[in-house]
């Protein structure tokens, strides 16, 4: 599973609906794999910051390349890769310690 996939299952909280596309529960729609690409694409990153911001997360950007969710920070040599690297930083993180509870928030 790439980044992409973790943080649209664990975070955007999609369903994955057939090897090439998700399904978004919450807004009854289906996401093919190539409308949404949040390493690329502003807009789709900031799908991710809403969502975050939603369950409690404090987001910070010196708006070039470097964000920050609370105390986790993450780099990239673009805005929406900052914010995806930050994401799936998050999911690395709350996998190893007490997941349970973020992911009971976020899904």
């Amino acid at each position: 599973m790439n980044k992409t996939d973790s943080i649209a299952r664990r975070i955007l909280g999609w369903k994955l609906n057939r090897w090439d596309r998700w399904y978004d529960y919450e807004n009854n729609v289906f996401i093919h794999d190539s409308e949404f690409q949040p390493e690329e694409n502003l807009d789709h990153a900031m799908l991710i910051v809403e969502k975050l911001e939603k369950v409690g997360f404090s987001y910070t950007s010196n708006g070039v390349s470097e964000v920050s969710f609370n105390n986790i920070r993450a780099t990239g040599e673009t805005l929406p890769q900052a914010i995806t690297n930050a994401a799936y930083s998050i999911i690395e993180k709350n996998s190893i310690t007490d997941s349970s509870r973020i992911w009971q928030q976020m899904c």
